[in-house]
C-alpha cells in the first residue's frame, strides 16, 4: 500500500464518526481570517461569512467544509476522496445547505470532467495530505478566477501527512509570493503559509 492510501486510512479513522468536530471548526475559523475572509456576523451566529453570490470550489473539504458557515454562494462544490467514507448524513448537510459533495482527490478534478469555471478555489489544510500538491495547485488555477489558501510549511513527516511544503514551492506553483507566519492561537500551532492568488480566470 502507498504512502497515500496509508495516510487517507488514517484520515478516515481521525474523522470517525465526525459528530464532535468543535476542534477542527475552531480552527477553521483561523484559516478564514489568514485567507482574506471577512465575518458578516448575524444575530443567529457571530460566525457567518457573506460570500456575496459567488461560487466556490472547496477541495480537500472533508465532512465539515468551510462553507457550512458561509450564506449566500451558488454552484459551489465541496470535494475529497474520502467523502463516500464518512457518514452519509455529512452528504445530506450538504446537499439541505445548497452544496455538492463530490468523492474526488484534487488530482483528479480535470479527469471527472469539473469542468465548471469558480469564482473562488478554497485550499486550506489540504496539501499535506495529497498525493501530489503541486497538480492540486495547477488545477485549482485552472478552475477559479481566484485561490484562497491556508497551509502549514515544515512539517515533518507522519502517517497522515505524506508531504512536507515549503514557501519556495508553494510561491512558484501559485505564481505569487504568500504570507509566512508562525500562530498558536484557537488550536492551531505552526509556521503558516497563507494568501489570495490569481487563477488563471482572474477578472
Amino acid at each position: 500500500m502507498d504512502k497515500w492510501k496509508t495516510a487517507q486510512e488514517w484520515e478516515a479513522k481521525w474523522h470517525g464518526n465526525c459528530i464532535n468536530s468543535f476542534h477542527e471548526e475552531q480552527k477553521q475559523l483561523v484559516y478564514a481570517e489568514k485567507m482574506g475572509l471577512v465575518r458578516t456576523p448575524t444575530p443567529k451566529t457571530p460566525f457567518s461569512f457573506d460570500l456575496k453570490d459567488k461560487s466556490i470550489l472547496d477541495i480537500g473539504s472533508g465532512p465539515y467544509s468551510l462553507l457550512l458557515k458561509c450564506v449566500n454562494f451558488k454552484n459551489s462544490f465541496v470535494t475529497d476522496p474520502l467523502m463516500n467514507k464518512f457518514p452519509q448524513w455529512t452528504k445530506e448537510r450538504y446537499k439541505e445547505a445548497g452544496l455538492f459533495p463530490m468523492s474526488i482527490a484534487g488530482e483528479d478534478l480535470l479527469k471527472h470532467k469539473v469542468d465548471k469555471i469558480f469564482d473562488e478555489v478554497w485550499i486550506y489544510n489540504v496539501l499535506e495530505h495529497v498525493r501530489d500538491p503541486k497538480k492540486i495547485i495547477k488545477n485549482a488555477r485552472k478552475l477559479g478566477k481566484v485561490i484562497r489558501i491556508f497551509e502549514w510549511l515544515e512539517t515533518p513527516f507522519h502517517v497522515g501527512h505524506p508531504q512536507t511544503l515549503t514557501q519556495k514551492d508553494l510561491d512558484k506553483w501559485l505564481g505569487g509570493e504568500g504570507k509566512v507566519e508562525i500562530i498558536n492561537r484557537e488550536g492551531t500551532k505552526g509556521k503558516c503559509y497563507y494568501g489570495v492568488f490569481k487563477g488563471d480566470h482572474y477578472e
